[in-house]
């Protein structure tokens, strides 16, 4: 654009020598031109902005979800434990997020493995960054820790959850984010100086860096702790140990569903960017669109579900349903922004088989999630970021990621494999590196006897034995009616 002094010159110019005082009259003109200007570009910013926080909002409910989810699929006796865990999720992640996790995530300029500036928020805001990314952020890293507590629900201590917890949001999911979205990422899509594979991971809001991680930290928790008593039997075989609450469920599923227009079309950041100028296509159009596939993917797998496990156990069971069609969001999020409406059918068709196959296998190796969070989180997660590698459209990658034109894209597009390759070392390196972080803090908290409660307050229930009570009133004193007293842990005092 033309600054005002050249505006002003130029056009004092076009008014000729007989025009009275024209270079005065012209600067004023360019003046009010260059005002208008700035206005337009602050209006952008406070549009972009507000966008991201209202979208922050929207993911931050999905911790409600998360907590009705958890409620009702674990047993009323253990309802107050999880509902604490969800709230400590949020404000244990809020603080170490705010004093490491995001500069380990987004603290430009550092190298591809990790993040070394913003502290504490420290030279926050700034060109690249404002208070609305990290509170989005935030949204994002509570989201991986709130996944894998459902894995560990109903025998793991409360020290243990403060613990995990905090490690999670404050170091390893923010290394993770660094890799695949920080712009020296050393595989993200948007290091032009250095593309994995000369594409990059496309991993538009977190197949892979939010849903995997979770799932794959809940799924050491839970093999480590053992299945809860009572989940197998003497000979092996399963007995289901069925949440107290569908309407719960429902209720969580229903506000996850909601939080997602946040969670995946809020990944843009922005939604003002014009594709083509003048044209009715812009980024707003993208979003539209990444809305689009994201419902369509967790329609397809709700779908799935229901008449496959029809066919299975022979009732139509709501619950599952529910858990169908969050594996075909957490499938879908990786690539919702770059394919097309008609491959997130597939996407959540296949999802749906995915988590069914897990849970299938999950039986037979005698694991115990209450909430199928490692088959739903991790299983589809991986699937999803398979499907962005076949399924991504060149169109929609070019003005999502920009870059040169010819981009990989997805391998059945048309593209060739080398987007699909970098996605497969997405899988391998967060599987290392989740195994590498996760799995030893597990294993030393079960070493040091704080990641199991006892098998008495298991059956007895936590509510009760930890808690001061069970969170339903049922009209006399559970405590009597059941001979059950809570216990006091005391400080033990050194010689």
């Amino acid at each position: 654009m033309a600054t005002p002094m050249s505006c002003s010159a130029d056009l004092a110019q076009l008014f000729g020598a007989n025009t009275t005082n024209a270079t005065a009259a012209a600067s004023y003109i360019c003046n009010q031109f260059s005002t208008f200007d700035t206005r337009f570009t602050d209006t952008n910013f406070a549009i972009d902005s507000t966008y991201l926080l209202f979208s922050a909002y929207l993911v931050f409910a999905m911790q409600l979800g998360f907590a009705m989810l958890c409620a009702g699929s674990v047993r009323a006796k253990n309802t107050m434990n999880i509902m604490l865990t969800n709230v400590l999720d949020a404000a244990a992640g809020g603080l170490f997020y705010y004093l490491f996790g995001f500069a380990f995530a987004y603290g430009a300029p550092s190298n591809g493995f990790i993040g070394k500036h913003f502290f504490g928020l420290k030279d926050v805001p700034d060109a690249n960054f404002d208070y609305p990314n990290f509170l989005y952020q935030w949204a994002f890293a509570i989201a991986a820790a709130g996944i894998t507590s459902g894995s560990i629900a109903e025998r793991t201590q409360f020290v243990a959850y403060l613990i995990y917890s905090s490690f999670l949001t404050g170091f390893v999911y923010p290394v993770v984010s660094h890799w695949f979205w920080s712009v020296d990422g050393w595989a993200s899509p948007i290091n032009t100086d250095n593309l994995l594979f000369e594409s990059g991971v496309i991993d538009f809001a977190g197949s892979g860096v939010v849903h995997m991680v979770g799932g794959i930290a809940g799924l050491y928790g839970a093999l480590i702790e053992g299945p809860r008593i009572g989940r197998f039997d003497q000979n092996g075989r399963a007995i289901a140990l069925r949440g107290h609450s569908a309407t719960l469920v429902v209720l969580g599923t229903f506000l996850l569903w909601f939080g997602w227009y946040g969670f995946n079309p809020g990944s843009f950041n922005k939604i003002s960017i014009i594709y083509s100028s003048g044209s009715y296509y812009g980024q707003w159009s993208a979003v539209g669109r990444t809305a689009v596939t994201t419902t369509l993917a967790g329609c397809t797998a709700a779908l799935t579900t229901l008449f496959g496990k029809r066919l299975l156990s022979g009732h139509w069971n709501v619950m599952d349903v529910c858990n169908g069609l969050l594996g075909g969001f957490a499938a879908i999020t990786g690539g919702c922004s770059v394919v097309d409406p008609w491959a997130a059918i597939i996407c959540g068709f296949v999802a749906a088989l995915v988590l069914i196959g897990f849970n299938k296998l999950a039986e037979k190796m005698k694991y115990d999630d209450p909430l199928e969070a490692a088959q739903l989180h991790g299983g589809c997660g991986a699937w999803g970021i398979i499907f962005t590698g076949l399924f991504a459209r060149e169109k929609y990658v070019g003005e999502v990621y920009g870059g040169k034109a010819g981009r990989p894209h997805g391998l059945f597009m048309g593209g060739g494999v080398r987007l699909l390759g970098a996605h497969i070392v997405q899988i391998l390196v967060i599987f290392g590196w989740v195994t590498a972080t996760m799995g030893p803090l597990f294993y030393g908290l079960h070493k040091l006897k704080l990641l199991r409660i006892s098998a008495e307050d298991e059956m007895a229930g936590m509510d009760l034995t930890r808690h001061g009570g069970f969170a339903y009133a049922y009209g006399e004193d559970e405590s009597v009616k059941h001979g059950t007293q809570m216990s006091r842990i005391e400080p033990s005092l050194s010689s």
